[in-house]
């Protein structure tokens, strides 16, 4: 069976693998900061800080795949993600090639894409778009991906994970959402399909309201078991209690578009 190290074990998308991907594979070795709160006796876990190159090269020997969620996950000061998602995600893929880990998957974002409108759908090819400084971070892992993917010859699956979750929490969601054990699936290309060498998919369910084009993905074997249209109704009701956000309601990003937002509307749209 492969090694697996799964970066961010502590975070929101690394908690719920925890509990998914041990069956699969059974020889997990999870990566934080620090310790999540809740590890069991039977969960191997080491410690780094993602922008010391030494520490990450640690947690990558005897490492066949990666599946990298480290990092600052929602958006912040320019330092914060420069060092977690920019230096971070540098000292993952040069630790990586230094020891010869074959596979990568990398968790980038719909932010990588988010100032693209609602009403025009996109595969994975398209000019990124980012709408933050964390979205800007995504790009970059996206392009490092390709570099490592192209040069080295290392294998590198990159998603751009919509919202994460059991359900979708409101009416943006149901075009994005993505469910835990479909993630497994997509994991699972990324870290065993003999087909793939670099590859931009989409995190996300069978949402019928999505705004991607995730057609890829399913050419590589994805069967999505989520489907957001069967949470419409909670979803729409919860909708209703947020406010109105001009930008954010017309932009795939949502709110990260309208955070900070100074431009002529205009002009964008």
């Amino acid at each position: 069976m492969p090694r697996i190290l799964m970066t961010g074990a502590a975070g929101g998308i690394g908690t719920r693998l925890r509990q998914l991907l041990p069956p699969i594979y059974p020889d997990l070795l999870l990566s934080d900061l620090k310790a999540p709160a809740d590890l069991a006796k039977n969960e191997k876990f080491m410690a780094a800080e993602l922008s010391d190159l030494a520490q990450v090269e640690a947690i990558c020997e005897g490492i066949d795949g990666i599946l990298h969620f480290g990092g600052f996950a929602v958006e912040g000061p320019w330092d914060t993600i420069l060092q977690s998602n920019i230096i971070g995600c540098y000292n993952l893929f040069e630790a990586a090639r230094k020891k010869g880990v074959k596979r990568i998957v990398f968790a980038s974002s719909n932010h990588a894409i988010g100032f693209y409108p609602r009403y025009h759908r996109i595969g994975p090819d398209v000019t990124p778009r980012p709408d933050s400084r964390y979205g800007v971070s995504k790009v970059f892992g996206e392009a490092l991906g390709a570099l490592y993917a192209d040069k080295y010859g290392m294998t590198v699956t990159c998603l751009r994970i919509g919202n994460f979750g059991d359900v979708p929490l409101d009416q943006r969601r149901l075009s994005i959402w993505l469910k835990p054990e479909d993630m497994v699936q997509l994991c699972r290309i990324g870290l065993e399909h003999p087909d793939v060498h670099f590859e931009i998919l989409y995190g996300a369910s069978f949402n019928e309201r999505s705004w991607w084009d995730n057609s890829r993905a399913y050419e590589l074997g994805y069967r999505p078991e989520g489907r957001a249209e069967d949470f419409r109704d909670r979803a729409l009701a919860e909708q209703a209690k947020l406010p109105p956000d001009p930008v954010g309601d017309f932009y795939q990003g949502g709110t990260f578009c309208s955070a900070e937002f100074a431009n002529d509307n205009a002009k964008i749209w």
